[in-house]
């Protein structure tokens, strides 16, 4: 006898995943939008990674890390699956078995993730039920398909079953289930993700609310700060355009009406604030770059923004912090924390609980109804959206979700600079042209750049009109290009005469270092 084909049995394993993976989708769609069992699964490999799985992946994909992950996990279940129907193929019921256990794991996963409802638990175990009954049916029925039809009599041994022979219907039939089966699975994911787009009234209420005006205004952009160069980034970021680095794979939905924030720990008096309560409060604007510590030497994990907010230190001063506290543990709504210093919130920066982004509320993925900006330190100790608590402590007695991962407890935003134009990689016509870019340190501020050329002498780039210590400044260069290949090189020297060290740093533990450089082509 020929031996059997291992496709049929994996095309089963499939079929009966996407299914129940699809019914989870939904479910979780309709009753625990945050409990897909995908989400569950990626907020899990998030957590458990390890920082350099992290940095490799925001390194290779960037701000589409998220999306990357989920297709990894897509392609992983795909493999998983398949050998859960050869296995039950093989060695019943040994792939119900395996693929209810990933239901249940998934269960206990989401029931224990922060933030998790009564219901969390669901979605992941029903996918594994459904699975688990859908893969014992289908391979069963690969099994059939395969099978050789008896010899007639007066025929010789046993053959293949031929195209039209007894054993088609039975082939024929598998295919035809496996196929709705994944096409099941495929329209019930499908339906989920729809439902959790129709049921998030929280975009809807984001989208009609209106801010009010704000105490202290910003001082307009001068003219002068925009340099005004084809491919430079430009001096405010669109928030369409603005970075997204968090842990959350699922975006919070918090309605503004449900939004509160308890500020507690080692305070004289616990302060709870309600979103009315914040927005009636005097709110001020400011312009402050974001910078992500996993930003690279000439990356582009940064921007700057218009927010509009209230100063952290007036709450913090209601709540009457402790003599001896040094540290404010700030709480998402997800679960991320981040451990800022409590003098970089009760100075006189404008660190804030911000409502408001480039003139509108912040969009959900940017962490709205609230969430802090503190110039001066990278996201990870500062930057947390969708924030409901803040807890005044001791780095000695907390710690914060990327600490426990290696990364330092304090990150202070070191000085950088980086060459936008020309591009790496390109090639520029010979003549007169321009080198451009953007440097920062905020809360120190960025006092000169310069440029060379291959190993030629340093010169001085000219700086656009500053918005602010807290904000990057553009700068520029001009450049007789000679045809050949180049390797341009920048520098920044910031408002205290500190220049940007050359010495080389990866982004653990806290935030890269290093000269930035570009090859390019005059031709």
């Amino acid at each position: 006898m020929p031996r059997p084909s291992p496709l049929p049995p994996a095309l089963a394993g499939i079929a009966s995943v996407a299914l129940g993976a699809g019914a989870g989708e939904l479910l979780a769609g309709l009753f625990a939008p945050a409990s897909s069992p995908f989400a569950v699964v990626g907020g899990a490999i998030i957590d458990l990674a390890p920082s350099w799985a992290k940095d490799t992946a925001i390194a290779l994909f960037g701000t589409s890390d998220k999306i990357a992950l989920l297709v990894g996990i897509g392609l992983v279940a795909v493999i998983l699956a398949a050998g859960a129907g050869w296995l039950e193929a093989r060695k019943a019921p040994w792939g119900r078995v395996v693929v209810a256990a990933f239901g249940i794991g998934g269960a206990f996963v989401a029931a224990t993730r922060a933030g998790a409802t009564e219901a969390a638990w669901f979605p992941a175990a029903l996918a594994g039920a459904i699975g688990a009954i859908a893969i014992g049916f289908l391979a069963r029925s690969a099994n059939r398909s395969q099978v050789s039809p008896a010899p007639a009599e007066g025929e010789g041994g046993p053959a293949d079953p031929v195209e039209g022979g007894p054993a088609d219907p039975d082939r024929r039939r598998f295919f035809v289930w496996a196929g709705v089966t994944t096409a099941t699975g495929l329209v019930l994911a499908i339906a989920g993700g729809a439902v959790r787009a129709g049921a998030q009234a929280v975009t809807a209420a984001r989208d009609a609310l209106r801010l009010p005006a704000p105490a202290v205004a910003a001082p307009p952009v001068p003219a002068a700060a925009e340099l005004g160069i084809d491919g430079l980034a430009p001096v405010v970021t669109p928030n369409g355009e603005f970075y997204r680095i968090d842990t959350a794979l699922v975006v919070p939905q918090v309605a503004a009406s449900d939004w509160s924030l308890r500020i507690h720990g080692m305070v004289e008096q616990e302060v709870t604030l309600t979103w009315d309560e914040l927005v009636a409060l005097p709110l001020e604007e400011s312009i402050t770059t974001l910078t992500c510590v996993s930003n690279e030497v000439g990356g582009d994990l940064i921007g700057n923004a218009l927010w509009l907010g209230y100063p952290i230190r007036e709450l913090l001063a209601r709540a009457r912090p402790t003599a001896d506290a040094d540290m404010v543990l700030s709480r998402s709504i997800d679960g991320f924390t981040a451990s800022s210093p409590i003098e970089a919130l009760t100075d006189e920066r404008n660190a804030i609980l911000a409502v408001g982004m480039n003139g509108e509320p912040l969009p959900t993925e940017h962490g709205f109804p609230v969430r802090m900006v503190v110039p001066g330190l990278y996201g990870y100790v500062s930057a947390t959206k969708w924030v409901t608590e803040l807890e005044v402590t001791r780095f000695d007695a907390a710690t914060s979700y990327w600490t426990d991962r290696g990364w330092s407890e304090r990150g202070p935003i070191k000085l950088e600079s980086r060459i936008d134009v020309p591009r790496r990689s390109t090639s520029v016509a010979a003549g007169d042209t321009v080198i451009a870019g953007v440097a920062w340190q905020q809360h120190v501020g960025v006092a000169g750049v310069e440029v060379k050329v291959d190993d030629g002498d340093w010169q001085q780039a000219t700086l656009a009109t500053g918005i602010s210590d807290d904000t990057w400044v553009q700068w520029s260069v001009p450049w007789a290009a000679e045809p050949g290949s180049h390797r341009l090189t920048c520098r920044a020297t910031n408002v205290d005469g500190e220049t940007q060290t050359p010495d080389e740093a990866n982004v653990v533990p806290d935030g890269a270092t290093g000269w930035h450089s570009v090859e390019v082509t005059v031709r």
